[in-house]
């Protein structure tokens, strides 16, 4: 057994307590597959993150991500969450600016602005594809979708790492009212191979933010996920698609979590070039080692 230094963390988050939990394990050299996957299982957080020292000319260190049950190729409040923890351990600094973590999903830069407590970190994430466009009476969204006062957009499905169905929900009111059908959801996510359900409301802005949404994960366990960089992502890919980005080519925030005790901020912004950049604030909960 070897004492690694081991980190808990709040991902876009304002305080401790209103974002989503990670897990980072740094000086992870030693620990193979079975290894990483018990420590993912023990620590019962949504990922856990393994830090290596950087392999490839221009990345900044090397990086595997787990949930309990398997590897996962890209997931965005992990890989913020470790960046903070990276830093916060003095094991790479930003050149102009940028990290870059390299992973399975390839080199993906991420940028770092302000210092300390105000300190924000984003990713761009990895270009996610239209894989299809459905109607509300598609038959594989039906039971899932049959109580939901929908939007103006279509539902589609999104892959970008991973692939998620996004639906417009009418308003606010009506999103934060949502109660999934579970089995119907994990139907669909496993009929379609993708995460399960990414509601959004537009929200008229008088509390900070632009989107409402909520993460209904019916591939795998079934939970409401508190705070997803991944999906909101690709939810920015698609109404750049649709012309619909709530500030256009400027940064728009997002509120997640509400509705199961947390009160996470993302910050998304689409570039000129069509790149999503996700990101927020992370707090340290824990700092300490392990042994194993």
């Amino acid at each position: 057994m070897s004492a690694r230094r081991f980190l808990q963390l709040d991902v876009f988050s304002p305080r401790p307590g209103a974002g989503n939990p990670l897990a980072v394990v740094l000086d992870a050299q030693g620990l193979d597959d079975a290894a990483m996957q018990a420590i993912a299982r023990w620590t019962r957080l949504p990922e856990t993150t393994f830090v290596f020292p950087a392999q490839t000319a221009g990345t900044s260190y090397r990086l595997r991500m787990f949930s309990p049950q398997k590897e996962v190729p890209f997931a965005g409040h992990p890989s913020v969450g470790t960046a903070h923890a990276v830093l916060q351990a003095g094991l790479a600094m930003p050149v102009d600016g940028v990290l870059v973590q390299d992973g399975i999903a390839g080199a993906l830069p991420l940028r770092v602005t302000g210092e300390g407590a105000q300190r924000r970190i984003a990713i761009r994430t990895p270009r996610a594809q239209l894989a299809e466009i459905a109607t509300s009476d598609d038959p594989r969204l039906q039971a899932a979708l049959r109580t939901w006062p929908l939007g103006s957009l279509p539902p589609a499905r999104m892959q970008g790492g991973r692939s998620w169905w996004v639906v417009e929900v009418a308003d606010e009111a009506a999103l934060r009212a949502l109660h999934p059908e579970w089995d119907a959801i994990a139907t669909l996510a496993e009929s379609t191979d993708s995460m399960g359900v990414f509601a959004y409301a537009f929200a008229d802005g008088s509390e900070g933010y632009d989107l409402a949404v909520r993460a209904f994960v019916g591939n795998g366990r079934r939970f409401e996920d508190a705070a997803s960089g991944a999906a909101n992502a690709v939810l920015a890919a698609w109404l750049d698609l649709r012309d619909a980005l709530p500030r256009g080519r400027q940064p728009f925030d997002v509120s997640q979590g509400r509705e199961v005790g947390h009160d996470a901020r993302l910050t998304l912004l689409v570039d000129e070039e069509g790149e999503v950049w996700s990101g927020g604030q992370v707090q340290t909960v824990i700092s300490g080692t392990i042994d194993w």
